[in-house]
């Protein structure tokens, strides 16, 4: 094991990877906290929200229920940390795809800001979380590579 006296770049490391992890992990919670909202208001039935996806042109309940599901599932995905990242980068491909589609729904209308601009938000958290989740991806091979070194 490399003593940090010895190589400062080691502590410089350790905590941009923390730093990383908890950053990774409070922005993560957030996107999937709104996600999980969304999800949860499009399940109940209520008229507000099968009201908002014919607004938007959207077909009929079948796919309010199964876009609700596929972001339960993708936010299970990505909080469990025993997952495949390849299962992880699927989940982020279907949200981006989703939040894109919301978007381009909601402006493609001419609806204001009051309308989309949660989707925008949203989505900003989405770009945040998977650039911290890519960062942290290869730090841990990295880890592994220097442990096995040693």
């Amino acid at each position: 094991m490399e003593s940090t006296l010895h190589n400062p770049a080691l502590i410089a490391a350790r905590t941009t990877s923390k730093a990383a992890t908890i950053a990774w992990w409070l922005v993560t919670a957030l996107f999937c906290l709104e996600m999980s909202f969304t999800a949860y208001y499009e399940l109940m039935r209520l008229p507000e929200a099968a009201q908002a996806f014919t607004n938007l042109g959207f077909p009929a309940p079948w796919f309010r229920i199964e876009l609700s599901w596929a972001k339960v599932a993708g936010v299970i995905v990505l909080l469990v940390p025993m997952i495949s990242a390849r299962l992880k980068e699927w989940a982020y491909a279907g949200f981006a795809i989703n939040l894109v589609s919301a978007l381009i729904a909601h402006l493609s209308l001419g609806q204001g800001p009051r309308f989309w601009s949660p989707s925008a938000i949203t989505s900003v958290f989405w770009v945040l979380s998977y650039f911290l989740w890519r960062r942290l991806e290869p730090s841990s091979a990295n880890r592994r590579s220097v442990q096995c070194e040693n």
